[in-house]
């Protein structure tokens, strides 16, 4: 089959376009999938520069994210049959192909049918954004109806669903963002606070549209000097998530003298840690997002589309930013 091989760590030209030999059922719960399209994330982009995380197995396949349709299946599969269009998230890390690629071999436990209403391409741009935002929402912070949220990055890819999730749940949300553009997206999907970080200071900002309490949880999906800061702008006793690692000269002072409990939300635990219960939970998770999705109750904003063929271009894109939303690769 066709696929984009990472040769080694470094720029985007070491994604190499390539051949390797299609892939066949091993396990009697496995699916086949013919890939119809692959997300692209930023965690694809740290493994080209960095290594994967198994890089003894070179080259290697990225892509977490992926949706087609079933070609074949394994003798014990009972929930889909050949002919289904199905989304997920699984693979791409080096230990198993990614779906940079024609095919790819996933577990049926790992699987959910693709929401009705969206192109192959949008599928496949939303698993780790969907998981990701509800994990951090629902499970780390445990939001509930009337709650203050201050989302960062609300025109991003995790973002842009976070907001939603929020609005859905009964909360109340605010989001950080760096464009009039991008204040007109995140308004539509129900932002109500939009604060555009360059020419605001969005702790004080939150903290004007709480009356100077501060909101109930923090949503940081930026990194570097916003996780520290957000401390500020959360109350006594309220959550802050974030989606990376902290920086080293973070000032951990605030949250501590504000009881405020700190998690940490990184959906690809479950896989690189060969957690079955827990990648079947993030299965259902998307199964619970498809009904949103064809209920209309929630939208997956794909901006750009690239072939194949051009994952080096996405992935400079990527790095470059100036869209909203996620990427996608059109796999024909």
């Amino acid at each position: 089959m066709k696929a984009i091989l990472l040769t080694a760590p470094g720029d985007p030209s070491r994604l190499q376009w390539g051949e390797v030999a299609t892939p066949e059922l091993h396990l009697p719960t496995s699916l086949r999938i013919r890939l119809k399209a692959a997300g692209v994330n930023p965690i694809d982009m740290k493994l080209r520069q960095r290594g994967t995380f198994f890089p003894d197995q070179m080259p290697a396949i990225l892509g977490c994210d992926g949706a087609g349709i079933v070609e074949a299946v394994g003798r014990e599969v009972q929930r889909f049959r050949p002919g289904d269009e199905v989304y997920f998230c699984q693979g791409g890390l080096g230990g198993q192909p990614g779906t940079y690629a024609e095919w790819a071999i996933v577990d049926e436990r790992f699987v959910a049918a693709k929401p009705r209403s969206l192109s192959f391409a949008a599928a496949a741009a939303a698993p780790l954004v969907l998981i990701t935002a509800w994990e951090a929402l629902f499970d780390r912070a445990r939001l509930h109806a009337g709650q203050r949220v201050l989302i960062h990055a609300g025109a991003g890819g995790v973002g842009h669903v976070a907001i939603q999730l929020a609005r859905l749940q009964g909360a109340r949300v605010a989001t950080t963002i760096s464009s009039p553009a991008k204040a007109e997206f995140v308004r539509a999907l129900g932002a109500e606070h939009v604060i555009n970080y360059r020419d605001t200071d969005f702790v004080a900002a939150t903290l004007d549209w709480t009356q100077g309490e501060g909101v109930e949880i923090a949503f940081d999906t930026v990194g570097g000097a916003t996780l520290g800061k957000s401390f500020e702008a959360v109350q006594i006793y309220g959550d802050v998530v974030t989606i990376l690692e902290p920086d080293p000269a973070i000032n951990w002072k605030i949250a501590r003298n504000r009881n405020q409990r700190v998690s940490f939300e990184l959906m690809l635990t479950p896989m690189l840690k060969g957690l079955v219960a827990e990648q079947i939970a993030q299965a259902k998770i998307l199964e619970q997002c498809a009904r949103l999705i064809d209920d209309g109750r929630l939208r997956i904003h794909c901006d750009r589309t690239f072939p194949l063929a051009a994952a080096a271009e996405a992935h400079h894109t990527l790095a470059t930013g100036g869209f909203m939303g996620k990427l996608a690769l059109v796999i024909d």
